[in-house]
């Protein structure tokens, strides 16, 4: 994939995940596509593990099922850095 798609996957599937996802979450544009990017790493790993029974980094493709799966990979990796943070004592 090229990366103005990973570009753009990046930052609809960021932006629908931090819609989604409860709170409020504090980031700029930057922030939301690597969210999304990383989603779909997430997502696209966790699909493929699904599917074949294999562990491989595999990414969602530029599609609907993509963008799909790249918003289900980065609210789990919303839910995840959440649940690390609150755990921090200052």
């Amino acid at each position: 994939m090229n990366i103005l798609a990973w570009i753009l996957l990046g930052l609809i599937a960021g932006a629908i995940a931090k819609a989604v996802y409860p709170g409020y979450q504090s980031s700029n544009i930057l922030g939301t596509m690597l969210l999304g990017i990383v989603g779909a790493f997430i997502g696209g790993t966790l699909y493929t593990l699904l599917t074949t029974g294999t562990l491989a980094l595999t990414s969602a493709g530029f599609s609907l099922g993509g963008i799909v799966v790249a918003v289900l990979g980065a609210i789990i990796g919303l839910w995840l850095y959440y649940s690390f943070i609150s755990r921090r004592v200052y």
